[in-house]
């Protein structure tokens, strides 16, 4: 068998080569995700929040970690030392001498380079009874194999470098089994497949989930239990401070031995929601854990709104399979807003304002405003809004406006139509109807414009109108209530003559005592007079309107009038059919438009006093039967509303004719009390009937007999021209 031997890269050209390529490829990718955004841009983005969301406990926090953390410069300090490397790996490459050795088979057989192809097969032949090693050939022919790497690297002295560089490549194997062990675990929105698992079950178990048993189910998430999540705690101080709050909370359901509600990470997590949602206070090492678990709720009660979808969803699929009930979906929607602004659900949505406590509220409900909703208190005026917030001071009376201003105030418009069908305006039973929701949104302050703008103009108007009407009664003429008796006679006339030609009078035969047959009808003498009127009136016209009667009794003259109408009502289908190509169209390009475009999420920051996070605001779209409890659409979750959105909403029309009343839901995932419900009547019609052949393609036997008759005509016209020629 033939030796081998290992030849060694002594220059090192290719090892750099690679070194090179290795360090770029991470080096040049973790510039770009992990250098530090402009802490300059983000300090100025804070000062112009300042003003309004200057209060609320996410923006603190940013504030005192944007000026405390080094973790920015750390940062910067790796990537740049990477480029470091990077670009002297680089210089050392462009500086290498490069070796090329050219391969020539002619020389390898021993010809020369002309050779003819016979005399290289002869060559060949030759070569390989001497070399071959089945063939006789030489056993002693040494095999040659290079290697990319330097010799200093395999030399004995370098060992211990070998070995740490073999640990870390072991290192980096072990993590990224690490990695996607924990991928695997977690569902595409970050959430534990388990807690997936564990929220259907529940969903399922109990169809109609009230408030407290949902946030029974929420704190049940293996996210808040510290064997699958680590950043979950459990400390031993828990064992006093937990109880401690469970006495001041009350009725928590406490001795309920149901798992996973009695596991202490459970137990521990519901205390955590519950004292959140009643503006409790905490001590500082529970005030971690609670920002912790109320961090994380927001995008669990999502993902229980998306696992009542699916169940909705698998129930109108199947037969016989329990949906969860409206409320419960809509009760996920209301805790996720609840938790975001720290109130519990029986409490008033204007303590999400500043500077408003339980006490102040009584000033809002008296009598004399009955002020109760955030859009009451926009609805009022300047003056009597300053007289009912007496209690507080000018400068914070500025910061609640400024906070209410800020405020979302949206607007919905909805379009129901049938797309991809002939008529789309016609719902039929089964077909898929879309719902086109246009959401606009505005800020609070522009509602103050126009309350201070509609509570000035009507007085104006009616002002206004007032003089206007003493004007007319005292401005008023003699020549002007003739010109309106005129006017009136001339409409009265010309009524008359529409009806008198609407209605022809029949041939009536007289009677031997001079009275027309048929039914007597006593005419009174202003309507004789009237009918004189119309016959002087006519008798006026002359000749032109009898010659005009007459040429429209020509047969040309309708033939002409019946073609004019016929096109315009081939017109008229034809708009109608390019309206409906043209919103077809657009349908299209929006759906491609939706596909291809990927919009950023960061909308509006939501003003939240007790959220320990920077919240944005989103909203969630659906169409529902609240009659029946039931969803009609699933819920949209719309998160790059800035300005205004178009939302398509598909569902499919019921199977039995009749008229629907459906509602259109626009709820806020952030705030309270900005809820919006617009009815949706549909009217859903009988299919039509499938038509075996479609009547473009029947040819009526009339036409086919007109053509043979055309062609027999043609034949017999050429023989005579034949006969006359001859």
């Amino acid at each position: 068998m033939a030796g081998q031997q290992f030849q060694y890269d002594d220059s090192g050209n290719t090892f750099f080569y690679f070194l090179t390529s290795f360090v770029g490829l991470i080096v040049i990718p973790a510039t770009y995700y992990l250098w530090p955004r402009d802490q300059n841009a983000e300090q100025l983005r804070l000062k112009s929040l300042r003003r309004v969301h200057g209060r609320c406990l996410w923006y603190r926090l940013r504030l005192m970690k944007s000026q405390q953390s080094i973790v920015p410069t750390l940062k910067k300090a790796a990537l740049l030392f990477g480029w470091a490397v990077f670009l002297l790996l680089a210089y050392k490459v462009s500086k290498l001498d490069r070796e090329y050795q050219e391969y020539n088979p002619f020389e390898v057989l021993n010809l020369d380079p002309g050779a003819s192809p016979s005399e290289i097969k002869k060559q060949y032949r030759v070569l390989s009874l001497k070399y071959h090693p089945d063939k006789g050939g030489s056993n002693n022919e040494t095999t040659s194999f290079g290697i990319a790497l330097p010799a200093w690297i395999v030399d004995q002295k370098n060992s211990m470098l070998v070995y740490a560089s073999l640990s870390f490549s072991v290192c980096d194997f072990f993590l990224q089994g690490t990695w996607w062990y924990r991928s695997i675990r977690y569902s595409g929105d970050q959430i534990l497949i388990n807690t997936t698992q564990l929220f259907m079950h529940f969903m399922y178990k109990t169809p109609n989930m009230n408030m407290k048993r949902l946030a029974m189910v929420l704190t049940a998430a293996f996210e808040f239990d510290p064997r699958s999540n680590k950043e979950a705690t459990i400390r031993p101080t828990d064992n006093i401070e937990v109880p401690q709050l469970i006495r001041e909370l009350g009725n928590i359901n406490v001795k309920k031995k149901e798992p996973p509600f009695c596991y202490p990470y459970s137990l521990k997590a519901r205390v955590l929601v519950l004292a959140h949602l009643a503006r409790m206070d905490v001590s500082e090492e529970l005030e971690e854990d609670q920002r912790f678990v109320v961090r994380k709720s927001p995008a669990l009660l999502q993902e229980m709104i998306n696992v009542g979808c699916q169940l909705t969803m698998m129930a109108n699929s199947r037969g016989g399979f329990r949906a969860p009930r409206l409320v419960t979906i809509e009760n996920c929607m209301k805790l996720t807003q609840m938790t975001v602004q720290g109130l519990q659900e029986s409490k008033s949505p204007l303590l999400q304002l500043p500077h408003f406590e339980e006490e102040h509220l009584r000033y809002c409900i008296s009598k004399k405003y009955k002020v109760r909703s955030l859009q009451d208190l926009v609805s009022l005026k300047d003056s009597d809004r300053r007289s009912m917030l007496r209690f507080l001071g000018e400068e914070k009376y500025d910061e609640v406006m400024a906070v209410l201003g800020s405020f979302p105030h949206l607007t919905m418009d909805t379009k129901l139509q049938v797309l991809d069908d002939e008529d789309s305006n016609n719902i039929t039973a089964g077909s898929i109807v879309t719902v086109t929701v246009t959401l606009t949104r505005k800020r609070m302050s522009d509602m103050f414009e126009k309350e201070q703008d509609s509570t000035s103009c009507p007085g104006e108007e009616a002002s206004t109108e007032e003089a206007q009407a003493d004007a007319s009664k005292t401005k008023t003429k003699v020549w002007q209530n003739k010109n309106k008796g005129a006017k009136k006679a001339a409409k009265s006339k010309k009524k008359k003559l529409t009806k008198k030609k609407a209605t022809p009078a029949p041939v009536k035969a007289k009677q031997a005592n001079g009275n027309v047959a048929g039914n007597e009808v006593a005419v009174a003498p202003s309507a004789a007079a009237a009918t004189k009127e119309d016959d002087d009136d006519a008798s006026d016209k002359g000749s032109e309107s009898d010659e005009g009667e007459a040429n429209k009794d020509s047969p040309s003259e309708r033939d002409e009038d019946s073609d004019k109408q016929s096109d315009t009502e081939v017109d008229e289908m034809a708009g109608d059919d390019e309206e409906e190509w043209e919103a077809l169209q657009q349908s299209i390009q929006r759906r491609e438009r939706a596909l291809l475009e990927t919009k950023s999420k960061v909308t509006h920051p939501v003003y939240s006093l007790y959220f320990p996070e920077e919240k944005q605001e989103w909203w969630w779209l659906y169409i529902a039967d609240r009659r029946e409890q039931t969803l009609v659409s699933m819920p949209y979750h719309v998160c790059t509303l800035k300005d205004t959105e178009e939302v398509e909403l598909k569902f499919p029309a019921p199977p039995k004719t009749g008229n629907y009343q459906y509602s259109v839901i626009l709820r806020s995932d952030s705030y309270l009390g900005l809820d919006q419900i617009k009815p949706l009547k549909l009217e859903v019609h009988e299919a039509k009937a499938m038509l075996d052949n479609h009547p473009q393609w029947d040819i009526p036997d009339t036409e086919e007999e007109d053509e043979e008759q055309e062609d027999s005509d043609g034949i017999e016209e050429s023989e005579d021209d034949d006969e006359d020629n001859d």
